[in-house]
């Protein structure tokens, strides 16, 4: 009970970091600084999660892992492009959903795209945690 307690209070208390991570307002920076340097470095690494993802779901074939692993698989995309999205906003202020859907609309596909690749990825993760207790 201790245990659900402490990670239900570290979960709150670590939500308001999270959602200030999430933030995707460009900068107006003539130079590269060190985080738009580093967020360029994040770019390799994730596609190289995502290539791995997808191999280990399909050498799975199926099943429960598999079927976890590809629903992992698909929010790492998700989440590539969301952060392919941050770093053109960063280094070229070019707000690519703004600019295409608008202020308002923009907002919510970008909601709703951080909300499919955590909701992609809880899934994936249970689907692997419910196959795991066999």
């Amino acid at each position: 009970m201790k245990k659900r307690y402490f990670l239900l209070t570290s979960g709150i208390f670590l939500m308001n970091q999270t959602l200030f991570a999430q933030d995707h307002s460009a900068s107006t920076t003539s130079t590269m600084g060190a985080e738009q340097i580093f967020g360029l470095l994040e770019m390799p690494f994730l596609a190289i999660a995502l290539v791995f993802s997808f191999l280990t779901a399909t050498r799975l074939k199926g099943g429960k892992f598999g079927s976890g692993m590809t629903l992992l698989a698909w929010g790492f995309v998700v989440m590539a492009l969301g952060h392919l999205h941050m770093q053109i906003a960063h280094i070229f202020n070019y707000n690519i959903f703004k600019n295409i859907f608008g202020d308002v609309f923009g907002n919510y596909i970008w909601f709703i795209a951080l909300i499919l690749t955590w909701g992609l990825s809880a899934l994936g993760f249970y689907k692997i945690y419910k196959a795991s207790k066999i």
